[in-house]
């Protein structure tokens, strides 16, 4: 007697066949090819505008695929309290992140923000290792903003602060993974019908113009689903079979994924000294050894 095989497991087996690092290189490409999207989109569609119909569309995905109210109705007030928590974190990350991308170059946005993860590493693991690594990535970004911050000072207050921001998802994202009372996917699709609802007062007036332009909305939708649905799928599918150090190591390439995005869709090329910088940082990430676990790495 033979038995079915669903297709859900069928095409999770023929994924598996593909090699982890694949999955990483294509979670990495779209992590900041939606970003990169987005700027073109400022043209018309202010950036809280984008960021709100960027949130919104991908909390539409995880809301068809997971439903995640379910999960969410049925934690405890402290579970629900951290969720929400999580939620309102990530909408004023993403809402940071796309005001500073309108002003600065996306390779500089993406470099500071990995100041985050190391500062992260150095205060969980003290070694000599985790200090070296950001003071690379440090010397990184100076190279990168000593040029620029007298023109583009409001820019940077908002890349600094999606950093920020940044750390504070990932502490919150790690305890709600340590609790185990909710899968990541949840998690996430929660934290964005929680992003969307917390922004939409600020976002939807700029978002209205493309309501009425299936064309804009469409692109805004291509936004969400690259840099949120695709990244967060295929980063699973790299974690489930790379060990945590390799995971980590892996992360470096996303500082120069962000200015390579930067060069190929925007035609941000960037100067000698902004490349030491970016190569300083990328070092600093590589470097550094952080605890890994298996929450989505970022959602703007």
């Amino acid at each position: 007697m033979s038995c079915k095989v669903s297709p859900a497991v069928s095409l999770e087996a023929r994924l598996s066949r593909w090699p982890p690092h694949f999955f990483f290189l294509i979670s990495a490409t779209f992590h900041y090819l939606g970003p990169a999207l987005a700027v073109v989109l400022f043209q018309q569609v202010a950036p809280l505008g984008v960021a709100w119909l960027r949130i919104a569309t991908a909390a539409a995905v995880f809301a068809l695929l997971r439903k995640p109210w379910r999960v969410f109705l049925a934690l405890n007030r402290r579970d629900q309290r951290r969720l929400i928590a999580f939620g309102i974190v990530l909408a004023a990350m993403n809402s940071c992140f796309y005001l500073s991308i309108s002003v600065l170059p996306l390779g500089t946005v993406g470099a500071i923000e990995f100041l985050g993860p190391i500062i992260l590493a150095v205060s969980q693991f003290r070694t000599t290792r985790n200090f070296v690594s950001l003071g690379l990535a440090v010397a990184g970004v100076y190279f990168l903003t000593r040029i620029e911050i007298q023109n583009a000072l409001i820019g940077y207050l908002f890349a600094f602060a999606n950093c920020a921001l940044f750390m504070l998802y990932v502490s919150i994202g790690h305890k709600i993974a340590s609790s185990g009372v909710i899968a990541g996917a949840d998690a996430i699709g929660s934290a964005m019908l929680i992003a969307m609802i917390t922004i939409i007062s600020i976002g939807i007036r700029d978002a209205a113009v493309a309501f009425l332009n299936p064309v804009l909305l469409a692109a805004a939708a291509g936004v969400g689903i690259s840099s949120s649905v695709v990244p967060y799928v295929c980063d699973q599918l790299a974690m489930k079979r790379l060990p945590a150090a390799s995971f980590s190591l892996l992360l470096s390439i996303l500082p120069a994924m962000a200015t390579a995005m930067g060069i190929l869709v925007l035609r941000q090329l960037p100067s000698g000294a902004q490349l030491m910088g970016l190569a300083l940082v990328v070092a600093g990430v590589a470097l550094h050894r952080p605890e890994i676990k298996r929450v989505a790495r970022r959602s703007s």
